[in-house]
Parts: C-alpha cells; structure tokens; sequence
C-alpha cells in the first residue's frame, strides 16, 4: 500500500450528512474563492474584505457557514479573528481535495491570489518595521553569549532528528525555532503573546514556505492545548523574563506526550545587572541543578544538560541547555492524535 493509500486509510470517513454540509459550506461563488485563499494562507475578515471586495458582514456570514460545515478553522488573535483551510480529519481532506481540483489559471481565483499577495505584503512590511525598530536591542545581547550559530547547533543535537508528529515552541518571538525545526515535524506550533512578533513570525514562515508551521497568540502559563498534545516542546530564551519559570515548566510537562522531550535553553547565572533594567530580565540565569529541580517537579527526567562558554572576545553569558523527557508510563509511546486544533 502506497503512502498516499495509507494515509488516506487512516482518515475517518464523512457520514452523508456530514458531506452534504461540507459540499453545501464550499458550494457558492464567494465561499470556493474564499477557501482557495485559506488554503494558502492565514487571513482575517479585513484582509478577505480587501482582496474580495465585498462588505464585513457577508464575508462574515460566509466565514461562519464555511467553520460550521468544518471546512476551515478560526482562531484568535487579540482582537482579530484569523482563518485557515482545515489541515486536519475528514473536512480538511475533503477541503484540499475541492481545492485541488480548481483550475490554478483560472482568471478569478489568480486575481484574489495576486490581491492577496499584496495584503500580505503590506503586512511584512509593517512587521518588518517593527523587528527593525527592535533588532539592536536583540544584537546587543547576542554579542554577549557564543554565536547563534553554535546555540542552534547544540539545539539541533540535544533535541535528535525526530522526526516529531508535533512541535511546539513557547514563546516563539520571531519565529526561528520553528524555522529551525520545522523541516522535521508534520506540524509545529509557536505560541506568543506579543501580536507585532507574530505577526513577524507569521511573515517568516510563509516566506519559507513552511505550511505545517503556525503561529498562535497564547499564555506560556495556559496554553491552548490539550493534555499531552505534543511530542517535543521548546522554551528557548524565555524563562528569564518570567515571575514563575517554574509553572511555564510545569504547563510545558502538561502538553508533553509520555516518551516527548522538552529542550529548555537559557543563560547560566551571571551578574549583569543591566539586563533587568535594558531588557526586561527578571532571572539573572539558572544553575543546572536549579532548574533540573523545576524538570523533576513537573514530572521530567533530566536526560541531558550541556553548557556553552563564551570566547574572550564573547562576552560573559554562558548558554545552558537541559533536556528533559517525560517517562512513558504504559511501556509504549502514546500515538498522539492527529487532530488538534487551536481555536478561538
């Protein structure tokens, strides 16, 4: 049996009601252009408003119909309401199969994509300002540690080829862990609450072209997940700026699945007081055993740790890196399940 064959094996089926509402939700002009577009890209009412030219509430209305049939998710982000093609179980298979069969030269359909082209644009343009207006103050620290080059090296070493079912990283900032791992899950998801960094990240992955990547406006304290929802997390660089890096731990425990590895990197604790004040650093970094006991207090094994001293000409922060795994109670990695979904 081919892959295509098992994959499709694996997908439930549609009850004939269930099809019918599908079919009904993609079943009008506006609405099969409409899902075209979220197949390719996140987008929220205003953005549909422009490239389609038609007013908020019938876009509205269509975006609803279209979430009740199952054909597309929702999923918010302060004040906006972002939506995508379903990516997951019967509907989205259903969704991707009446996508696929549209012409791509189709005069209409490449004009909402040159339209949307220009939205998204615009976009990149104003998250690209906003990196602008804040990169010194991220190269100034970088020049204090090892290069990024090395951190991501040991990264990439520490967390193992995968390939992962899901990925998640909490506080994503900009996006890079999931560019960095990316390539080797069949979905990542990066959560932060900052809506300018991901609206940057959001940018950044849709020029790289990875689709299974999402970004998502979520508390590290509370996240949109399910119990065991992941089989690696990441929190790299993040703990520092918390009150309770313990808890942010303890909630990436929760979303990991028995067997999953949770890869923690942060600064090993150093004196330099300026960060409190310059940026917004509430821990002057974590010792090994600090933050192995965090690990085993949420039900970690520490199964690795590693530290990376700076050169003379470097600086004075050392990066740590601890790999936690959470144990597999059952004698078996549970099968986590395809479809989750992050919704508003």
């Amino acid at each position: 049996m081919s892959d295509d064959d098992q994959s499709r094996a694996a997908v439930p089926g549609l009850s004939s009601d269930h099809a019918l509402a599908a079919l009904r939700g993609a079943g009008e002009a506006t609405r099969l252009r409409i899902l075209a577009l979220l197949a390719g890209a996140e987008l929220n009412v205003k953005d549909l408003t422009q490239i389609l030219a038609q007013s908020q509430p019938r876009i509205s209305r269509h975006l609803k119909l279209m979430a009740e049939a199952g054909l597309i998710t929702r999923f918010r982000e302060g004040s906006w309401v972002f939506f995508r093609a379903a990516d997951s179980g019967p509907e989205g298979a259903l969704a991707r199969a009446i996508v696929g069969s549209l012409d791509p030269v189709d005069l209409t359909l490449a004009r909402d994509r040159a339209r949307a082209e220009a939205v998204q644009k615009a976009r990149a343009e104003a998250a690209q300002s906003y990196f602008k207006a804040h990169a010194a103050e991220w190269d100034s620290i970088r020049t204090l540690h090892v290069a990024e080059s090395q951190v991501e090296a040991a990264m990439d070493e520490a967390l193992g080829e995968g390939p992962f079912e899901r990925l998640v990283d909490l506080g994503t900032g900009t996006g890079r862990i999931l560019e960095l791992f990316g390539p080797r899950a069949k979905k990542v998801l990066g959560f932060d609450l900052n809506h300018d960094m991901l609206a940057y990240a959001r940018m950044k992955l849709e020029r790289a072209g990875l689709s299974q990547a999402q970004v998502r406006h979520g508390d590290l304290y509370n996240v949109p997940l399910p119990d065991e929802a992941a089989d690696a997390v990441v929190l790299h660089q993040v703990l520092h700026f918390l009150d309770d890096p313990a808890s942010a731990v303890a909630e990436a425990a929760r979303v990991l699945a028995p067997g999953g590895k949770l890869l923690v990197v942060d600064f090993a604790p150093h004196e330099l007081e300026f960060l409190r004040e310059q940026s917004a650093h509430r821990r002057l970094g974590f010792d090994r055993d600090q933050l192995g006991r965090m690990l085993e207090g949420a039900g970690l094994k520490l199964a690795r740790f590693r530290e990376l001293s700076p050169g003379p000409a470097e600086g004075k922060l050392i990066v740590s890196l601890w790999l936690g795994q959470k144990p597999v109670t059952a004698g078996k990695r549970r099968k986590l399940s395809p479809k989750v979904e992050v919704a508003a």
